[in-house]
């Protein structure tokens, strides 16, 4: 920030810009009364941010009106937030204080910027260098816990910290590289899985499009490409396809509005990845929604008036049912309803379909604030809120004493991120649990007793023991005895974080002979390794590695069998391999079987993602100097990143002519017929004179499938391997893999 005298066009952008602010707040705010409060907390804000520029050179006071302009339309909160959003920062950039604040705004406003002010103190520390970078990752994960912490008191903190991150990341040109790096890489890995989770799906999409645009800018620029040329080439079928539905619905009665959009550069950006396909093999790139007022002359409930759009619609189109998506039936924990189809129009086109009543709508744009919203009229029962449970989860992991700021933010994230299934209790209600549960862990989220007491269990009507993992659809009924107890082999097998607790927690009372059976286990194996004992280094770095908070943490797992004692070995094996100066970093930095990272330029190249010179790429610093190379679309890096936020820099990876050329996999798909592999041989070999290491093809029913590998110096050499690739007879998809 910068001070900046306000020149007269400066005040009649931020009265422009504030009078946009003041329509949408006349539409949340239940009177004048509460209009006037906003108007209080923006000439209060206004004055505190006078004369303060952004890194931009605009005045301050826009960044608080962009924030609460998000509040109220992305995520259609009211009077408080707007007001919170208004003064922000205020009590962080002035001289203002929580307890000015508390006196002319009231209680419930001043909670929320005290939390707002605590929020950006502690993502604030996190650039701060520290020398110690067992300590650095502490204090970085302990000031996410923080956040998260405010979710007991008030969600509204979360959503309004929302709002504020998704401003910073519109301006985030105006930051340097690596501070830019540091927020993506912290948005990637929590804000971003956070607004999904919260049900704001139009943050969740803008936050993935800025993150793709600057992490990986030639492929986002290429894919907006393919996207506009798209929509310019077959924008007619778009319309031909809705015409028919819009007849058809009207017909039928029913009071409606459709509207149209294109997939997100990013969502195509990442199907791409994940299913290693090419642009063009993308065949979902439009979407329409149908939203409709619910009736009941269409139906008994809205899920029933959601088939029968449904029926409707499918008696002009095919549809494909193997992309049919039933979320009126089994909604998301998030709260999400809607029904989706894929339908093939006009011009063997597919376009996906979300029929969506009103209420549905809303609560997929605003998430849980409209959820809760519906439910305080009576729209929602207490046994839907399924959104609230998630909440409640999250909540009981902050208050386990036995969960470390380190472990905390990776059970944050992998429970934001995780896939859900869908089961059935013995009398045929849904729960929503983890992929990847087990029958126990269900057992658990029924009831703790239940849990407890479980001896075994049917599924589907068929005796399995405990530890069977639930598929989605699978109907459950646990079998208990009286006298049954929680096992402390149970630890080895379940799943789902709220499980784990309960059984640590029963056996507590064992908490001192658990430590000390883990401190025998670990000494003895220590003396076969040729240890005996343990430096402080050596300690601290198991902590590290284990992610752990102290050594009677570590003791404590290795007493129940959490922590498997044979993993050591290959711990310690590693701690004599590396030298004295790079020994610590050793145990972060991602292997593949095995293998010694290469060292190019003076850098470590990472093996989690394989980087290329003309990658995009970020460079992660260590204490002794040596910095390794990541793409910048590594989730290895995003989570460094939002862990260490001072370890981020930006690598100068020239290309080295002298030094070894990069192997990348390419993978092939197409039409099978003879001479092919000698097609692909000759052209790597002969044509583009590149070294293959490895071909493998696998043919069947006239189909091939299979990779080649290569060696490249760039990513230009490997872009015109590519090219040259796609143009060879008979293959239809060339993939970079992401190794």
């Amino acid at each position: 920030m910068a001070y900046s005298e306000f020149t007269e066009k400066d005040y009649e952008l931020i009265a422009a810009e504030y009078a946009i602010l003041k329509e949408d707040a006349r539409k949340r705010c239940a009177d004048e009364e509460e209009l006037a409060i906003v108007q209080r907390a923006f000439d209060f804000a206004n004055e505190a941010h006078k004369n303060i520029r952004r890194r931009s050179g605009e005045p301050y006071m826009l960044h608080p009106i962009a924030v609460a302009r998000i509040v109220v339309e992305d995520i259609g909160l009211g009077c408080k937030s707007i007001t919170a959003a208004l003064l922000h920062d205020v009590v962080e950039d002035t001289d203002y204080t929580v307890d000015d604040i508390r006196n002319l705004f009231g209680d419930k406003v001043a909670t929320l910027v005290d939390g707002l002010t605590k929020i950006k103190n502690v993502l604030d520390t996190g650039d701060k260098t520290i020398s110690d970078p067992l300590a650095q990752q502490s204090l970085q994960a302990e000031n996410f816990k923080r956040i998260l912490l405010t979710l007991n008191d008030d969600v509204r903190v979360v959503l309004i910290k929302l709002a504020d991150r998704l401003h910073n990341c519109r301006t985030i040109q105006h930051m340097p590289e690596h501070k830019r790096d540091k927020i993506l890489s912290e948005t990637m890995f929590v804000f971003i899985p956070l607004a999904h989770q919260l049900g704001l799906y139009s943050i969740k999409s803008e936050l993935e499009n800025i993150w793709l645009q600057y992490k990986e800018p030639a492929a986002y620029k290429e894919v907006s490409a393919k996207i506009s040329a798209f929509v310019r080439e077959r924008g007619k079928d778009m319309e031909a396809f809705v015409a028919p539905i819009d007849k058809a619905l009207k017909e039928a009665g029913f009071r409606f509005e459709i509207k149209r959009r294109v997939k997100t550069p990013y969502s195509v950006w990442r199907k791409m990845r994940v299913k290693d396909i090419t642009f063009d093999q993308v065949y979902d790139l439009y979407a329409i929604r149908i939203i409709f007022e619910a009736d009941q002359q269409f139906g008994k409930t809205e899920r029933d008036q959601c088939w029968r759009v449904f029926s409707i619609i499918t008696d002009i189109y095919r549809y494909n049912p193997e992309r049919l998506r039933d979320w009126v039936s089994n909604t998301k924990a998030n709260g999400y309803e809607a029904l989706h189809c894929t339908l093939i129009g006009p011009g063997g086109v597919w376009f996906e379909v979300q029929i969506r009543t009103h209420r549905m709508d809303d609560i997929a744009e605003k998430g849980i604030a409209a959820h809760w919203a519906y439910k305080k009229d009576g729209y929602i029962g207490e046994e839907d809120s399924e959104i609230e449970s998630w909440l409640s989860r999250v909540k009981e992991i902050l208050r386990n004493p036995d969960v470390s700021s380190l472990e905390l933010l990776d059970i944050i994230h992998n429970d934001l991120t995780s896939s859900e299934i869908f089961v059935f209790t013995p009398k045929g209600e849904q729960r929503t649990i983890q992929k990847g549960a087990t029958v126990l862990d269900f057992a658990y989220m029924i009831h703790t007793e239940i849990g407890n007491r479980a001896i075994v269990a049917k599924v589907n009507k068929r005796l399995v023991p405990l530890s069977r993992v639930l598929r989605s659809g699978d109907q459950i009924e646990i079998i208990t005895a009286e006298e049954g107890t929680p096992k402390k082999e149970w630890l080895q097998f379940l799943h789902t974080r709220r499980a784990r607790s309960v059984v640590m927690d029963y056996f507590r009372d064992e908490r001192k002979q658990n430590i000390e059976d883990g401190r025998k286990l670990l000494t003895e194996h220590l003396q076969g390794l040729g240890y005996n004992e343990l430096d402080d280094e050596t300690r601290r770095r198991l902590l590290f590695h284990y992610q752990l908070g102290s050594m009677d943490d570590l003791y404590l797992r290795i007493g129940l069998g959490i922590v498997k004692i044979d993993g050591l070995h290959e711990f310690f094996a590693k701690k004599n391999r590396s030298s004295a100066a790079s020994r610590f970093w050793t145990w972060w930095r991602p292997r593949k079987n095995g293998d010694q990272a290469a060292v190019q330029g003076g850098y470590t190249i990472a093996t989690c993602c394989n980087p290329v010179p003309g990658d995009a790429v970020v460079g992660i610093k260590s204490p002794d100097g040596t910095i390794t190379v990541h793409k910048k679309t590594c989730p290895v890096a995003d989570s460094v990143g939002t862990k260490h936020g001072d370890w981020i820099v930006v690598p100068n990876w020239d290309v080295d002519p002298a030094a070894e050329p990069f192997c990348v996999q390419i993978q092939l798909k197409g039409i099978d017929r003879i001479g092919l592999v000698n097609d692909l041989t000759k052209t790597v070999s002969l044509l583009l004179n590149a070294n293959m290491r490895k071909i493998y093809l696998a043919s069947e029913d006239g189909l091939f499938e299979g990779y080649i590998e290569v060696y490249v110096r760039t990513r230009q050499e490997l872009d015109t391997i590519v090219a040259k690739l796609q143009k060879i007879d008979g293959i239809e998809s060339v993939v970079r893999k992401e190794l």
